[in-house]
């Protein structure tokens, strides 16, 4: 494993590993056990269809509260291998139209790490099966996704900092978002022989520049202590900066500001201007006395500001000077402070130094790449709320906490949008992305860990019987007194505050008091008295399909390909239709069609009668394409001279061919073709359907 300069690459770092130009396969259905295999073969090619084996639905409740998302009801849980899932979306036209382009997030969190799933492999061989599989799930999902969706991929140190030059690789380095650390431990292990690792990496990416993310709601103690009204403003704010970088480029905002109160000239620090056009300034600044524009001849002071000589600093820039005399400005300006509720550019205490309200807007606050488990849940809440889920199943070994991925589904989509996790484990993704009123598409490999977890997890969901996780939110707020009003906390204090200082005063009243009487200590309490609130945020609802990714439509025989016994008649008319991507719309003796091209798929010998049927019943002006898994003398040549521009393939050998990625091999249109034995007739025939031509081993 190395990292080189290519030429494909323009110059660009590609990560290389062994056999990287392969695919990897899943050699054994529900079974993580992999080996490398060639692009085109058949076995990661082929697309299967997904057969319905249930579905889960229940009513709305009538009780939903107002505000809440409403449940989501076209949601799928499919068991298999994601490599199939997701070229089934892609690929097969009745989910084509709902998911390619469409998928707005995509959270991926790979059940299984070097040293555990893959201890069986020498450690190179390892890492490159690790690295080719998220490599070729990345190259089925980027498809899926919207133009302003993106994909976070769940990891832990392992693979993180090669994972991340392979998703530069596929999704572009320019689409690189952020490195998320969270914390999912709170203490050491102390039986780690190195360091003890207390978080994981989540990496993020978007499909293009047209991904924002949708802002956090704001902390309680953040809003306490950085946001209040100090003036009786009905809007919560904060002061700010009042001046902003640039002094030398935006020097007609470089000025002076004479103070209403001591007359002193009011200049923004070296290298910065004011923030705020002039006639604003000047707007707000009249709010505490009359004022007006005069030149100052204040160039030296100017350029000084501004990095510059005197000579190239732009002349003539008025300043904003009181118009009144100094004693009325002051007295004016006294009494507009007193009346509180400030204008929007203010000085506390009337100080010489000029800041900015910033109101507690509703957008929320940015999202951050440091997420602590205290905020969003860690390991072992995780676990906790698996084992009630699930108390008689032996705890699911990674299951993440619910409100980690809530915080990732909130900041990546919106409710109506599709969420994706093509790696289901618990549940955990679908659970949330249901509650959140996103609609979602989850798979897994291993049926028993759809059959123990996902399926009566989801089906919980459902029915309203998942208390757990997201289902409430309780949160910390001061006490409830007499006529269920609430009773304020100390100007500055959150709700949080007040318990940590309720936890460190039962600690010195412990200790002796510390001279404290206890009328004062209950006064303390009583001030800082808290409680909690829980709110109910789902309600049940909603409800998903249950599929399963479909066997495989060929078999091998020795070194044969062939169809596999079920492929047949009507089943074998739906696989192919998936393999060429059409819709499967019967029509007469038309199983699809595409633009001008319509759709034959016949189990069974095609003569010249056939093609003569075929071609009248075809619209002028139309060709077919004819896939049959037998082909008789002339039918080719019969097709060719009647309908230009048809084409008559043999099944399997040409769909194989299709997997190649290569030119069809070119036969004379009108030759024969060895007609095996029908599968019907009495002599002994090997598995499967005993069509096609011998070829290598795949």
């Amino acid at each position: 494993m190395a990292t080189k300069l290519t030429p494909r690459h323009q110059g660009r770092l590609e990560l290389t590993w062994a056999d990287k130009d392969k695919a990897l396969l899943s050699t054994g259905d529900g079974r993580y056990d992999y080996s490398f295999v060639d692009s085109w073969d058949y076995r990661v090619s082929e697309v299967r269809l997904l057969h319905e084996v249930g579905r889960v639905a229940a009513p709305t409740p009538e009780e939903r509260p107002v505000g809440l998302p409403r449940p989501t009801e076209d949601n799928l849980l499919v068991t298999g291998d994601a490599m199939h899932v997701l070229d089934a979306l892609a690929k097969i036209p009745a989910y084509s139209d709902r998911y390619l382009g469409k998928v707005k997030l995509v959270y991926i969190d790979p059940p299984f790490n070097t040293g555990q799933a893959f201890s069986q492999y020498e450690d190179n061989i390892a890492h490159s099966i690790w690295l080719t599989l998220l490599r070729d799930r990345i190259r089925q999902i980027r498809p899926l996704l919207a133009e302003d969706g993106s994909v976070w991929v769940h990891l832990d140190h392992t693979e993180s900092h090669r994972c991340r030059v392979v998703l530069d690789e596929e999704l572009g380095e320019d689409n690189f978002v952020a490195e998320v650390a969270w914390q999912k431990a709170d203490s050491p292990r102390n039986d780690t022989k190195l360091l003890s690792t207390s978080q994981d990496t989540i990496l993020v990416y978007r499909k293009s520049d047209l991904w924002l993310p949708n802002r956090m709601p704001r902390l309680a103690a953040s809003n306490t202590s950085r946001f209040r009204s100090r003036d009786e403003d009905p809007i919560p704010w904060g002061d700010s900066d009042a001046t902003a970088g640039g002094a030398a480029s935006h020097q007609s905002m470089v000025y002076a500001i004479e103070h209403p109160v001591t007359g002193k000239l009011m200049y923004p620090p070296p290298g910065r201007c004011w923030g705020k056009a002039q006639s604003w300034m000047l707007e707000q600044i009249s709010e505490y006395a009359p004022y007006e524009l005069r030149d100052i001849e204040d160039e030296a002071e100017r350029a000084r500001i501004c990095g510059v000589t005197r000579g190239e600093v732009r002349p003539k820039v008025p300043a904003i000077m009181l118009s009144v005399p100094a004693e009325e400005a002051a007295a004016k300006a006294r009494a507009r402070y007193d009346a509180g509720h400030w204008p929007d550019l203010v000085m506390l205490g009337l100080r010489e130094r000029l800041r900015r309200k910033k109101h507690l807007e509703d957008d929320g606050r940015v999202p951050e790449t440091w997420w602590p488990g205290s905020e969003v849940g860690g390991n072992l809440r995780g676990k906790v709320e698996n084992r009630a889920l699930f108390p008689d199943e032996h705890p699911f070994a990674t299951p993440k906490p619910e409100h980690l991925i809530a915080r990732i589904v909130h900041i990546g989509s919106l409710p109506g949008d599709i969420v994706l996790d093509c790696f289901g484990g618990s549940g955990t993704t679908a659970a949330v992305a249901h509650k959140l009123g996103r609609r979602w598409v989850t798979c897994e490999l291993l049926p028993s860990t759809v059959s123990r977890f996902l399926l009566p997890r989801l089906t919980k969901v459902v029915n309203g019987e998942d208390p757990g996780g997201v289902t409430s939110v309780t949160e910390r707020t001061t006490a409830v007194v007499g006529d269920d009003e609430d009773e304020a906390l100390p100007e500055g204090m959150s709700p949080e505050d007040a318990q940590e200082f309720n936890r460190l005063l039962n600690k010195v009243t412990k200790a002796g008091g510390a001279g404290l009487d206890e009328g004062t200590i209950k006064a303390l309490k009583a001030a800082t008295k808290t409680r909690n609130v829980t709110t109910v945020n789902w309600h049940g609802g909603g409800g998903f399909a249950h599929l399963r990714v479909g066997e495989s439509m060929f078999v091998k025989w020795h070194d044969r390909i062939l169809l596999a016994d079920w492929a047949t008649q009507g089943a074998l008319v739906e696989v192919m239709c998936a393999q060429l991507s059409v819709r499967y719309q019967p029509d007469g003796a038309f199983v699809g069609r595409h633009g001008r091209t319509r759709y034959v798929v016949l189990d069974g010998m095609v003569g010249q009668d056939t093609i003569a049927f075929l071609l009248d019943q075809l619209p002028a002006g139309e060709v077919v394409e004819i896939w049959a898994t037998q082909i008789g003398d002339g039918a080719g040549d019969a097709l060719k001279a009647q309908r230009p521009g048809s084409k008559l393939e043999l099944i399997p050998d040409n769909v194989l061919d299709r997997y190649r990625r290569k030119p069809t091999r070119k036969r004379p249109f009108g030759a024969g073709r060895a007609v095996p034995t029908p599968r019907t007739a009495g002599e002994a025939s090997p598995p499967g359907s005993a069509v096609g031509v011998e070829r290598e081993s795949v």
